[in-house]
């Protein structure tokens, strides 16, 4: 009787891992999930300066969100834009939801303007403001933090989380529009995707 049990449980171990790399071998070469890509692909920073331990700012992305899966629609069901300076948040923004089709490029604009009262006199980050202000090019993180949903049309799978971090040189503009420090570089942006289910 115990042998009988043994062997079982030593074939039900060797099953259920060959069953589950079967299965997703069978969805990777049935969906052929894709990597979503997000790009910056255009940055105005029009004002970034520090006076009174008050941080003004201005500033505009264009920022390109592209599905290149042919049988995967995305649904964002929650989605929130961040701007950073030295990992100190500026400002955020709450968007809508929105179901994103599939072999689809959505664009977003987000603009962030106004004030922050915050300290930079700590752990070099004035000294860093300082050497940034004088080569003109300011470094600024975009991040956003995605609840989404994919949809397989037959499936979709819970709600999980994830975060894109797209990390910024922007040159500040003159009165006149134009940079010394040249123009903004299309930027890729790092998708986080490890806690969610496809292997992209």
């Amino acid at each position: 009787m115990c042998k009988t049990v043994g062997r079982l449980l030593a074939l039900l171990l060797v099953i259920i891992p060959v069953t589950v790399t079967v299965t997703a071998f069978l969805f990777c070469l049935i969906v052929r999930p894709n990597v979503v890509k997000f790009h910056v692909t255009d940055a105005t920073l029009a004002q970034f300066s520090y006076t009174n331990n008050t941080l003004y700012y201005d500033l505009t992305l264009i920022v390109e969100v592209r599905n290149p899966n042919t049988n995967i629609r995305i649904h964002y069901n929650y989605m929130e834009e961040v701007a950073l300076y030295q990992n100190l948040k500026l400002c955020s923004l709450i968007l809508g939801t929105y179901i994103q089709p599939h072999k689809n490029t959505a664009v977003l604009t987000p603009v962030f303007k106004g004030q922050q009262v915050m300290s930079l006199n700590k752990d070099h980050i004035l000294e860093t403001y300082n050497d940034e202000k004088r080569s003109g090019i300011y470094h600024i993180d975009f991040k956003l933090y995605l609840k989404v949903k994919f949809d397989l049309g037959v499936y979709k799978t819970k709600n999980m989380k994830s975060t894109v971090t797209c990390n910024l040189q922007l040159p500040l503009q003159s009165y006149n529009g134009t940079s010394t420090a040249g123009r903004f570089q299309l930027t890729r942006c790092n998708f986080d995707y490890k806690h969610i289910l496809f292997i992209f």
